[in-house]
């Protein structure tokens, strides 16, 4: 215990103590005391009780000097690299994230390296972080450190007979599938016990001499691995301790020939390498540090064989635990290429790593200007301070959400900051500028989404969320501007549930209390005050004629109530002949001409639900606005974004969609007027303008997405010169 530890101390003036991960829960260490923690296989605390990871994580980063070390530092994906940063106090993990790996809209918690951030990813990781594989990496020599060979060999078995498995419709399953449930996968390890256990007698009768180590995963698989095998020796958890270790240390010296045993028991730490170059995986499961770990066991230096033989069994229904298995496996490999190039090139001194990695300050400007659009590429608050006063007709751009992502490695960039806070202090360069730029009257119209505060960003054991419009609503009123009103653009609740896990229906029906709502996003629409503010008009003020836009329609556009035309629910047999495009279509035309009735919306999506036709991935009946305040029908499709996901480049952070811009840009603005995106990204704003007869300025900071949008431009002013529709 801590008590007993400080006993010791105050004794023997003892300095060094030595003690399990297990041991850190009871003992009450204070980690105020401790001035050095070196945490060996710090990987495996993921698999400790939560408590004890927790209060690791979170008490002793409050340690001076920390080091951790790890065989397996990432063996499931990249990002859990950043866990060790976080613990080190190199960087904030959510920071980190957002500076180096893109997200997977459709998939919450997929996050992968953005492509043009692989190098410096990795030279960050080395600037504090060291790898060392072999002593060839700092220029040694390998002779008396070299690892054997290693075979490794697939072995697929068949299971002819399986139990009947339905899904959730009670529709029978052709082809079993272990990697779709934890359900699924354990069934098929229970149902397949017996032949993978004598696939592993096959391997052995093949090579009766040989000394082997024989993994599996479950209890079943040992006692019919002890069943058919007389001469193995078993470990197990529930075994004596001594006769464990007596086990261990006997295979390890080579006294038996035969041993049986789980990963998470014996893959870490144990020495067989003298006595044992064979190793046969009973099964495969998804858990890779594991199989790794385990397969250390053998390839190890000082081995007295020159190859090692690795046989993995698995079933026909186990191919994509396979594939998966394999990926996790490359990626561990290209983990090692990767910081070993970077050792040899740079040695143990982060010296030149730092110097690499230190952010620009300054912008090279360019810019692409014609008589239908102007890109540039350089600073907002750079290039605003010098435009002329009141030259703008009117604003629309999308603001960075604070520090959430970062779009470049440059100071300049307003991602590079810690917290709203200081994201609003950068503004206050931006804003002024903005104000003054535009024309007494006009509108800036700002595209903006609250936050999510996730549980580890908060500390309250729950999602909340963070009132970035209200905040922006201060920022933007505090310099001068006034707000005018708010248009909502609805989301799909069940495609930000897939994507963020935030709005599950199991949760919600374990504790409705933890559950928020879908999160909207806004356009808020500011105001810059007239010169004259006798009768509220712009010093030039958009105007319409009549002819083109009659009161009768303007009548009708203003009511937000429409009377209805006598259409009916459906019957389940009238349902059942639709599509769900057809449902979907049919759905809004009813709800924009009826009156709302929550019950209702609920018994329709409990009858889509009982004809198989309620969909988990989006909404095919969602609520609909009768409001032009609130836009439903943005196409989220129609983006500059989608447009660079399909050839492979970076994607951006919540873009605007065209319909949405369109509307702002024919509302606020008259043709052959200045629309200003200061915010440009990939020059949407202005890639619309040119259909819409304005000239659209976009200023934007990362020279990737000014080049890239500055050549949609030139593709669309083609396209217009040519008389083409866009």
């Amino acid at each position: 215990s801590h008590d007993e530890m400080m006993k010791l101390y105050l004794k023997d003036k003892s300095s060094l103590f030595i003690s399990n991960y297990e041991q850190i829960k009871t003992a009450k260490f204070n980690p105020k005391e401790i001035g050095y923690f070196g945490g060996d296989e710090f990987s495996c605390i993921r698999n400790l009780d939560t408590v004890v990871t927790n209060y690791m994580m979170n008490e002793f980063t409050v340690i001076p000097f920390r080091d951790i070390f790890t065989a397996t530092p990432s063996p499931n994906d990249f990002t859990e690299l950043l866990n060790y940063a976080h613990f080190l106090g190199i960087m904030d993990r959510g920071q980190a994230l957002t500076r180096f790996f893109q997200r997977n809209s459709t998939k919450a918690g997929d996050l992968t390296l953005y492509p043009h951030k692989v190098q410096e990813f990795w030279l960050w990781v080395s600037s504090w972080a060291v790898f060392i594989t072999k002593p060839s990496d700092l220029g040694y020599s390998d002779k008396g450190y070299e690892v054997p060979e290693m075979q490794v060999n697939w072995h697929e078995v068949v299971l002819k007979e399986r139990d009947v498995i339905s899904d959730r419709d009670g529709q029978t399953k052709l082809i079993r599938d272990g990697s779709a449930s934890l359900q699924e996968a354990a069934k098929e390890k229970r149902e397949s016990i017996i032949v993978r256990v004598d696939k592993v007698l096959d391997l052995l009768s093949k090579q009766p001499d040989k000394h082997c180590a024989i993994w599996h995963h479950l209890e079943e698989e040992r006692k019919a691995i002890q069943k058919a095998i007389p001469d193995v020796k078993s470990v197990w958890g529930t075994q004596k301790m001594e006769e464990r270790e007596q086990h261990l240390m006997d295979f390890a010296a080579g006294k038996f020939q035969y041993i049986s045993t789980k990963p998470e028991i014996a893959g870490y730490g144990s020495n067989w390498q003298y006595h044992c170059d064979w190793e046969i995986f009973t099964g495969i499961t998804y858990k890779f540090e594991e199989f790794i770990q385990a397969i250390h066991r053998v390839v190890r230096t000082y081995s007295n064989s020159r190859k090692v033989t690795i046989d993995i069994i698995h079933t026909d229904a186990e191919r994509e635990i396979k594939r998966a298995l394999l990926r996790k496996w490359n990626d561990y490999e290209e983990q090692q290429r990767q910081m070993t190039a970077i050792v040899k090139k740079y040695g143990l001194s982060a010296i030149n790593i730092k110097a690499d990695l230190k952010r620009s300050m300054g912008v090279e400007r360019q810019e692409v200007k014609t008589d239908f659009y102007h890109c540039i590429n350089n600073d907002n608050v750079i290039e605003l301070s010098s435009w002329p006063d009141d030259s703008v007709h009117l604003q629309v751009t999308s603001i960075p959400f604070s520090d959430q992502y970062e779009y470049c490695e440059s100071y300049h960039d307003f991602g590079h900051n810690d917290g709203d806070e200081a994201f609003f202090n950068q503004m206050d360069f931006t804003t002024p500028q903005m104000l003054r730029v535009l024309k007494p009257g006009r509108i800036c119209a700002v595209h903006v989404k609250d936050r999510i505060r996730y549980s580890y960003q908060n500390g309250v054991g729950f999602t909340s969320l963070s009132d970035f419009s209200g905040k922006t609503v201060a920022h933007f009123e505090k310099h001068g501007f006034h707000l005018m009103g708010k248009i909502t653009v609805t989301t799909d609740v069940v495609q930000e549930n897939n994507q963020t896990y935030r709005l599950g229906w199991s949760e919600q029906c374990k504790d409705g209390t933890k559950m928020g709502v879908g999160l909207p996003e806004y356009i808020l629409i500011f105001r810059k005050p007239p010169t004259d503010m006798t009768n509220g008009y712009a010093d030039e003020p958009v105007t319409k004629k009549k002819e083109d836009y009659p009161v009768e329609r303007w009548q009708l556009d203003a009511h937000s109530y429409w009377r209805s035309g006598g259409n009916r629910l459906l019957s389940q047999d009238e349902i059942m002949k639709y599509t769900l495009s057809q449902i979907s279509k049919g759905w809004k035309e009813f709800s924009t001409s009826n009156i709302y009735d929550f019950e209702e919306h609920v018994g329709i999506c409990h009858s889509l639900e009982a004809l198989k036709k309620l969909p988990r991935t989006f909404m095919a009946v969602p609520v609909v606005s009768n409001s032009p305040f609130v836009w439903d029908d943005v196409t989220r499709m129609h983006t500059l974004n989608a447009n660079q996901a399909v050839k492979g480049l970076e994607k951006h952070l919540c873009p605007l969609q065209f319909d949405i811009v369109d509307r702002l840009i024919i509302r606020y603005s008259s043709p052959g007027e200045v629309v200003l995106d200061p915010f440009g990204g990939l020059m949407t704003v202005p890639y619309r303008c040119i259909k819409l007869d304005r000239f659209g300025v976009g200023i934007e900071l990362n020279e990737i997405s000014y080049t890239d949008g500055a050549q949609y431009c030139s593709d669309a002013t083609k396209k217009k010169r040519r008389n083409y529709i866009i």
